[in-house]
């Protein structure tokens, strides 16, 4: 349990020097067949907001360090970001770290992580839209509109031309109406797929009108060494996730809380800079627009 001990510390200032929201709530457990497959030695949850929260488990059956935010998107000031890491023109692709592309000021950043994959010069592999930046590609996307539940699916059949979309991309998409999609690569790219590595994920309970954002800190024995993308599906299955995209992993993954840091990146120097990033936020003026 001592391995888990930092990120217990780095979360501790988080729940200290925010003001809780109002009204205040009870954070939800885990769900018992998250319980169950995990078997955590210690867990750890933080409430950020109206029906936002994050739980840190650490297990030594993997051993895991895994950092979860569940979101309810029932509630009409929760939203999603996708942000570009561009140059100072607002044109040019870049690559920054995921702390380094907070969204804009007109909504309360809640919890962010890295998003596809991507190029050296910082262009994303797969489909990218936000307000600035606009790309195709039929790779696997996860896409979310006003008034829209988000979906997961081809980026080919993602309608770009709608207004207030954002997408951003991943590989290979994970689950599909409650079901494995393939064997995931296992067989084609097994060390990318039936190897452990970090990962970040983005998972979507449609029953309940959930989301959930998973980062699994790995290369890091005996801390925690990662998962296959068959264990982070079983993962999303016992949160109750009937679709699920695996975004970049490995050194890109990173998970922050209002602004801060809570995972911890592969990269003997840190967080990674990445492509692009995807953003939970709270945004009180997204009621009266509809959202």
């Amino acid at each position: 349990m001592r391995h888990a001990m930092f990120v217990v510390a780095a979360v501790a200032p988080l729940a200290a020097c925010a003001a809780p929201d109002s009204p205040a709530g009870l954070t939800p457990p885990l769900p018992s067949a998250t319980l169950s497959i995990l078997a955590p030695d210690s867990l750890r949850s933080l409430r950020l907001g109206d029906g936002v929260h994050y739980h840190f488990a650490w297990s030594a059956e993997g051993p895991w360090a895994i950092h979860l935010v569940s979101a309810d998107l029932g509630r009409c000031e929760v939203g999603l970001r996708v942000v570009p890491a561009l140059e100072g023109d607002g044109v040019t692709r870049a690559r920054r770290s995921v702390t380094e592309m907070t969204p804009s000021a007109t909504a309360r950043v809640l919890a962010g992580v890295n998003g596809d994959f991507f190029a050296p010069d910082g262009t994303p592999v797969g489909p990218e839209l936000t307000p600035t930046t606009r790309r195709s590609s039929p790779r696997p996307a996860f896409a979310w509109g006003p008034g829209r539940f988000p979906r997961i699916g081809p980026g080919a059949a993602v309608d770009m031309s709608q207004a207030g979309l954002h997408v951003v991309g991943g590989f290979p998409e994970l689950l599909d109406g409650g079901r494995m999609t393939g064997d995931l690569g296992v067989a084609e790219r097994p060390a990318f797929a039936a190897v452990r590595h970090p990962r970040t994920a983005i998972g979507l309970d449609s029953e309940q009108d959930r989301l959930w954002l998973a980062v699994v800190d790995g290369r890091q024995a005996p801390r925690s060494v990662g998962m296959s993308l068959p264990e982070l599906v079983d993962l999303f299955l016992s949160l109750g996730a009937d679709e699920a995209l695996n975004l970049d992993g490995g050194g890109s993954s990173a998970m922050t809380l209002r602004g801060r840091l809570v995972s911890q990146p592969s990269d003997a120097d840190g967080e990674r800079r990445v492509g692009n990033s995807l953003w939970l936020v709270r945004d009180e003026t997204a009621c009266q627009r509809g959202r």
